[in-house]
């Protein structure tokens, strides 16, 4: 009995040995065969339909057009290098490039995405991505994202660095909860700082200002600003009150264009959903105030 074991146990050995010395056989193989491969060409993949960086100026990064990675071997290409060149680009997020066996580089590119753009008081121009850097503008695209403008003091030295003041993060997590929200992504048209350095907000319907404060309790905030929509506005219109103020968690303050002052308090916020009509006229109007 212990016999058969013992040679059972050799013959599992000696199996796991063959399969890996044809292992390295292969493994030998395809080195000598890439060896001898010789680069044939560099396909580039874009995915999205934003285009910060486009095939030319990739092609200018790894130097395609003066032939310093066609034509040469593929052993002698360091791949590494090529991704380190292309994530030095402010638009690119990430890059991944490999080889196959045909001779052709892969060069597979993820963009950063704008999702707000900021002219600060000294009139730099910048955007900032999906994960709060800023990042330079393009001159091959321009993002449709919400704009900030006014007193806002975030300065900007033309690469990719993080915010670096508070009412700037204030101003992304509103323009975050604004994108991902779809009413308030058709409502909102653009994001201004006043002297009081409090967050002001513009609609695309109505000629009135949404006083919005600071960027604490959003969801309430915008809930109450629902509501107030819901029950004021198709009483008395759009065009009733000039300032619309939000920035109290617990109430609503219209402010009259005429000057009066009428104060709603929401104790309890309640589900409220914009009449349809209402959210197609926002949707319809895209001018922008900025």
């Amino acid at each position: 009995m212990w016999n058969k074991i013992a040679w059972k146990r050799i013959g599992i050995a000696f199996g796991w040995l063959v399969s890996l010395a044809g292992l390295i056989v292969l493994m030998s193989f395809i080195s000598a065969k890439k060896a001898g491969v010789v680069c044939t060409g560099v396909k580039v993949y874009i995915p999205g339909n934003e285009y910060f960086i486009d095939q030319a100026e990739v092609d200018n990064i790894l130097q395609v057009s003066s032939h310093t990675l066609v034509g040469r071997k593929m052993e002698n290409i360091n791949i590494q290098d090529l991704e380190k060149k292309l994530q030095a680009n402010p638009f690119i997020e990430s890059a991944k490039v490999y080889m196959d066996m045909d001779g052709v580089i892969q060069v597979e590119i993820s963009q950063r995405h704008p999702v707000l753009r900021i002219l600060n008081r000294f009139d730099q121009d910048f955007y900032v991505d999906q994960h709060g850097l800023k990042i330079p503008l393009s001159n091959n695209f321009t993002a449709q994202v919400l704009v900030a403008n006014g007193n806002i003091d975030e300065m900007f030295t033309n690469r990719i660095d993080t915010l670096h003041t508070g009412l700037a993060k204030d101003i992304y997590r509103t323009a975050e909860f604004i994108r991902k929200d779809t009413l308030w992504n058709a409502q909102i048209a653009q994001i201004y700082v006043n002297q009081a350095r409090e967050i002001e907000l513009i609609p695309r319907v109505g000629n009135h200002k949404i006083l919005l404060g600071r960027a604490d309790s959003l969801s309430t905030k915008f809930h109450n600003l629902q509501i107030f929509y819901k029950q004021a506005i198709p009483q008395v219109g759009w065009d009733k009150y000039r300032v619309i103020n939000i920035k109290y968690a617990n109430q609503v303050i219209g402010i009259k264009a005429e000057g009066y002052v009428d104060s709603a308090a929401i104790k309890r916020p309640v589900p409220a959903k914009i009449d349809t009509a209402i959210k197609k006229q926002a949707l319809k109007d895209t001018s922008s105030q900025f």
